[in-house]
């Protein structure tokens, strides 16, 4: 066990009542967010680019809008102008067209389970963009190999291949692929042959063709490599897509630009809209319905989203061992450095946490709120005091927060009383937000139930014209700030297996102080 002396926490108030603090205590202004240069792979937010994702093709659905699905003449057309007189470089094109491709890989085919990539690409500019990708995944944190039987020898793809050479990425001549590619790789990337192709593919395409026709054949998904196609399933029509059915089914289809005619044969579950670089000219002139791309993402789900097993949901947590040697003897102290290393990383609104309190019968409510200080005196936020909440604490002044910080695999678990905090404290605090969100707070009566949302913009409206000449916005007597002062911290940080670490922080009394105790728990 660890113990460190510290100052015996004020007791629990014993009443039913919440009574204020006596007096003001310094607190610790939490930082303004800042966002991180880099993120690392393993900590990439895949999971919220993929509900926003599904979110615009929801969107897009509910609207009854089309995406628009190009011909061969309008895709090849539209690819002249972006290189004449719309300013666009091939290679501009193919950097942006890749990434497309692996961050769309990288949005369904998590790295613990999809690790190996064999990215096949042909002679011309959808191979181009299958070396970018292999490129892109590699930095990722994929281990993608490369197999380009036909090297074009321009400087443009003579130039990515150095780029993968120095990146001691593989490239595989043909003949030395193995029989089995279910053996050797978890996803193949199809970058043969995109909308200009023409023709019947010559060797070895067609060999590697009829591989992955083979593959696609297999009915269990588990038991084969993903199959991802660029913008074309290479061998497909591009209008009229696999006239002879002879052709391989892939699993994920990114389409670059728009869509073209055959995609709407294509019946995977994963299909996917990349090359975000389309401008406004083009959609004017082709009529283009296009889905909005969320938030910085380089793609977006177009198409009926996927079913998904909630039970075979699950991630195998990659992270450093939580020990107790190596934490600090104070939890705050822990807690701070978590709080500052979650804000360093950039992830959005580290100081969310989930607050959970009880009714005087017991019955537990939780929701989000947002951490507005902390200190060795306790936990700090502000809410109506009608709320829910503001009831629950009035009748049961005890409460349990949670941080949960998905991106760093780790949450924190606090319990403890919790009491009003100083009314010049909150009066303090109100008078430091946005003016708008002043208003907010006293136009809505929290948790009261309202006829419509035009009720609260219209309550709004009046006192933003009373208060137009920039004076002062008294702050409401019924709302203001809470503390909460901990007994008892969770660490939580995610392991491969489940073999969670769980270091716990609980007070005991020893040789007539209050010291903090570490305890491992078993996950």
């Amino acid at each position: 066990p660890f113990l460190l002396s510290s100052p015996t926490p004020p007791p629990p108030p014993h009443s039913s009542s919440l009574p204020r603090s006596p007096s003001p205590r310094p607190r610790l202004p939490l930082p303004p967010p800042r966002r991180a240069a880099l993120v690392t792979a393993a900590q990439d937010p895949r999971w919220r680019r993929a509900m926003a994702s599904l979110a615009v093709s929801a969107s897009a659905s509910a609207s009854g809008e089309e995406v628009t699905h190009l011909a061969q003449r309008e895709a090849a057309e539209i690819d002249e102008q972006l290189m004449g007189p719309l300013g666009f470089s091939v290679d501009q094109l193919m950097e942006l067209a890749g990434l497309s491709v692996a961050a769309a890989v990288a949005e369904v085919y998590k790295l613990g389970e999809h690790t190996r990539v064999l990215v096949i690409c042909g002679p011309g500019n959808n191979g181009g963009d299958g070396l970018v990708a292999a490129r892109h995944l590699h930095h990722f944190g994929y281990k993608p190999s490369v197999c380009y039987p036909k090297r074009t020898p321009k400087p443009l793809y003579s130039g990515l291949c150095t780029q993968l050479e120095s990146l001691t990425i593989p490239f595989v001549p043909v003949e030395d692929l193995p029989a089995n590619l279910s053996e050797e790789f978890d996803i193949i990337i199809d970058a043969m042959f995109g909308f200009s192709f023409h023709g019947t593919p010559r060797p070895p395409f067609d060999d590697l063709i009829n591989r992955l026709v083979s593959l696609s054949a297999i009915d269990n998904s588990a038991k084969r490599p993903a199959i991802v196609s660029v913008d074309i399933p290479s061998g497909w029509h591009v209008e009229e897509g696999d006239i002879n059915g002879g052709g391989f089914k892939p699993d994920m289809l990114v389409s670059l630009t728009a869509p073209k005619l055959c995609a709407k044969k294509f019946t995977g579950p994963h299909h996917f809209l990349g090359g975000r670089f389309v401008p406004p000219p083009i959609v004017s002139k082709y009529k283009l319905h296009l889905p909005p791309y969320p938030g910085t993402s380089m793609c977006v789900r177009i198409g009926k989203a996927p079913s998904v097993d909630i039970s075979s949901l699950r991630e195998n947590y990659i992270s450093p061992e939580l020990l107790e040697n190596q934490v600090m003897p104070d939890p705050f102290d822990q807690f701070v450095r978590w709080f500052d290393e979650a804000v360093t990383a950039g992830l959005r609104e580290p100081n969310a946490m989930a607050l959970t309190t009880a009714d005087k019968e017991g019955k537990p409510s939780s929701r989000m709120v947002l951490l507005k200080g902390v200190d060795k005196q306790g936990f700090v936020w502000y809410t109506n005091y009608g709320s829910q909440k503001a009831h629950d604490l009035s009748e049961n002044p005890n409460a349990a927060l949670l941080f949960y910080w998905n991106e760093m695999n780790r949450q924190v678990r606090v319990e403890g009383s919790v009491q009003k905090v100083p009314e010049e404290e909150s009066e303090k605090y109100f008078h430091s937000r946005p003016r708008g969100s002043q208003l907010g707070a006293i136009v809505s009566k929290q948790s009261t139930i309202i006829p419509g949302r035009e009720v609260l913009q219209q309550a709004y409206k009046e006192l933003e014209q009373k208060y137009s000449d920039g004076s002062v916005i008294p702050k409401p007597d019924y709302w203001g700030g809470y503390r909460l002062t901990p007994k008892l911290f969770e660490f939580w940080q995610g392991q491969q297996s489940r073999l969670h670490d769980r270091l716990q922080y609980s007070l005991r009394e020893v040789d007539r102080s209050t010291v903090w105790h570490i305890e491992r728990l078993s996950p």
